[in-house]
């Protein structure tokens, strides 16, 4: 209420309460409660006489409710409206200044007896006040129960929400969605209030701790794998569809007569222990004129899965198998991948093979492709085929054969420039729910197992070279390295890597061949995958096209498929990076008050003292907080500085 002191034109300068502030308001914006009476001095506000208006005299004046209640009675008999004078004479008996100002506040208030239209006061009919008194009950309860949800937020309480309130939920979905780091939606006033309440930042790694302590988010949940195509896993009609297959796996298919039987030669698989998708194996045989030939047995899995099928296309949306510290997800359901699709010790499976031999050098003297029948006599873990190299028995003669061509293959791709850095390489895997540092060292087992399917991947390449044939072939830049000097300079292993590597350009895909710079070939393309990579599929479809005097597809339609199959790749390394950073960040929160010897590599950013260091324990190289001046080789102490797995933080300090 005011104290109208003049006006100008539509324009009316008022003293606005008991503190008479003085504003200016438009007169469309006023309604007149009472003339000022007859000689009367201009008051300086509504305290003032002759209003003498506060707080006490307006409750005073005030009616009693049941009075109210008694005028809309009489009204609604009555119908019709009355001028406020009078509806404030039928309601208190009585009119003035204060009890006309006490009715006017009162009807503006929260009540539901009456409407105000133009000055102009009615009752409200019985059905709508009825219909009122239920919505305002309803939002009284709601309000209750969103007070209680914050207050949950406040107390950070466990909660279950199915016994929230829609517009709770509602809030509770817009915490995950900002926790999953897609903030893009405002988040109300009051749920930031309740945040504030809950000292908790508006930002996702604050969000993440609150949620863990409602029970609704999973603290090593990741992010960036929310909502994919891994997140969702195979539809029950992909799952059906594997099942189909499943049954099919054991009965004739197109094109079995024709596969080159290699039952009889004594195959091996060699892989990590959990492993349990086979998809490639090793055999040597001795030609009848006494040649050594390494055969390099590879799974088939494009013998049950067609292309442009359903299962064919989601491979093609998932690109490759998604590999995580707790465990993998898989390119196909599991029960094809570690069924049909593997090379299964010790029974009949479809394969392509490739068989090379090598010259005097460890150059390809000959090669050949074809799709066949193998069967693996054993399976071996890298720990027991490394032993088996050590000890050298009899018995054993195929293994260690290929071990020493293997070997040779190998020093000839060095001297043709291939870039080997072998070393120790440190990995977090989860067992039971608990970070486990996995330290994988270089053994002659593993090399024979990668030379072997580098080996297979150049004579693949070399064939479709050959054949102009369109392949996802791999190539890298040539590099400028380090001279000989700087490189002889810096001590063997990691810190002499680190110059190379930081030489190093990225891996391209093209459907032309071209020199791959690290792996010292003229040409080169993954083809010993195809349950976990879908470009190795690719390339076994183009063979089999060739095989089959058919056309393979040409360069536009397999750069079609190579830009498809891509989108999923880049998705699922952005995912595995995501989750071996935050399940280090978990093992360092774990291990907060160690400290290990490290050596530095390189500097990151210098002008922020950011360096790479080598950790041999851990076989990790790490960013962090390194001295001035520190050079490569020098030896330092690291520990750690601050981790949050939820905030998605890791600061390390190395000293001296």
């Amino acid at each position: 209420m005011a104290v109208l002191v003049s006006l100008t034109g539509n324009k009316a300068a008022i003293l606005v309460g008991v503190a008479g502030k003085r504003q200016q308001h438009p007169l469309r914006e006023l309604e007149l409660l009472c003339r000022l009476p007859a000689g009367s001095t201009p008051p300086t506000s509504i305290k003032a006489s002759p209003w003498s208006l506060d707080g006490q005299a307006l409750q005073y004046a005030l009616p009693r409710p049941r009075d109210f209640g008694a005028a809309w009675l009489l009204m609604q008999e009555m119908g019709g409206a009355l001028p406020l004078a009078d509806w404030v004479e039928l309601v208190a008996g009585c009119d003035g200044p204060a009890v006309r100002a006490a009715c006017w506040l009162w009807l503006l208030g929260p009540q539901l007896l009456f409407r105000n239209r133009q000055g102009q006061i009615e009752a409200r009919p019985s059905d709508d006040l009825r219909r009122l008194r239920k919505d305002r009950h309803r939002q009284a309860l709601l309000d209750r129960l969103q007070d209680q949800w914050h207050g949950f937020l406040a107390h950070r309480k466990r909660i279950d929400p199915s016994c929230l309130a829609p517009a709770a939920r509602s809030e509770l979905e817009l915490m995950v969605a900002w926790a999953s780091g897609d903030g893009q939606e405002p988040l109300p006033a009051g749920l930031r209030q309740a945040l504030q309440t809950a000292r908790c930042e508006v930002e996702p790694g604050a969000i993440r701790h609150l949620l863990v302590d409602l029970g609704q988010w999973d603290p090593h949940q990741l992010p960036s794998l929310r909502s994919t195509t891994w997140d969702h896993g195979f539809s029950p009609e992909l799952e059906a569809e594997a099942e189909r297959l499943l049954a099919l796996a054991g009965q004739p298919m197109a094109g079995d007569g024709e596969r080159l039987d290699l039952t009889h030669l004594r195959a091996v698989t060699i892989d990590d222990e959990d492993t349990r998708d086979i998809d490639d194996g090793l055999a040597l045989e001795l030609t009848e004129v006494g040649i050594q030939r390494i055969w390099i047995h590879v799974a088939d899995p494009g013998r049950l899965i067609e292309a442009e099928s359903p299962l064919d296309l989601e491979a093609r949306r998932r690109g490759s198998s998604l590999y995580l510290a707790r465990g993998n997800l898989p390119m196909f359901p599991h029960r094809l991948t570690t069924g049909p699709f593997s090379l299964r010790a010790g029974e009949r499976n479809a394969a392509w093979s490739i068989w090379v031999e090598l010259d005097a050098q460890g150059a390809v003297a000959a090669s050949g492709v074809h799709r066949s029948w193998v069967k693996p006599t054993y399976r071996l873990s890298y720990r027991d085929a490394d032993e088996l190299i050590e000890l050298a028995p009899p018995q054993e003669a195929d293994l260690l054969g290929l071990h020493a061509l293997l070997e040779l293959r190998r020093r000839w791709r060095q001297g043709q420039g291939a870039q080997l850095m072998d070393q120790l390489e440190g990995r977090i895997r989860v067992s039971d729910g608990v970070a486990e540092l996995e330290i994988t060292e270089p053994g002659p087992s593993r090399n024979l197992v990668a030379e072997a399917m580098i080996l297979a991947g150049a004579v693949v390449a070399d064939l479709g070279s050959s054949q102009a044939m369109a392949l996802p072939y791999r190539n890298q830049l040539p590099a400028t390295l380090p001279s000989q000097a700087e490189l002889s300079a810096l001590p063997p292993g990691p810190v002499r890597h680190a110059a190379i590597k930081k030489c190093l350009g990225r891996g391209l895909t093209s459907t032309t061949p071209a020199p791959h710079f690290s792996l010292g070939l003229q040409a080169y393309v993954q083809a010993t995958s195809p349950i976990r990579r879908y470009g190795d599929l690719l390339v076994q479809r183009q063979l089999l096209a060739h095989s089959q005097g058919l056309e393979p597809l040409g360069a536009d339609a397999m750069h079609d498929l190579i830009n498809q199959m891509e989108i999923g790749i880049r998705q699922a390394i952005a995912i595995s990076r995501e989750d071996q950073r935050h399940w280090q960040q978990v093992w360092f929160e774990d291990h907060s008050q160690g400290q290990w010897q490290a050596i530095f590599l390189r500097w990151l950013r210098p002008q922020d003292q950011l360096g790479l260091v080598h950790v041999e324990e851990l076989g990790m190289d790490l960013a962090a907080e390194c001295p001035d001046g520190c050079q490569p080789a020098q030896n330092l102490v690291l520990r750690v500085q601050l981790v949050d797995s939820l905030r998605d933080q890791l600061r390390l300090r190395a000293t001296q």
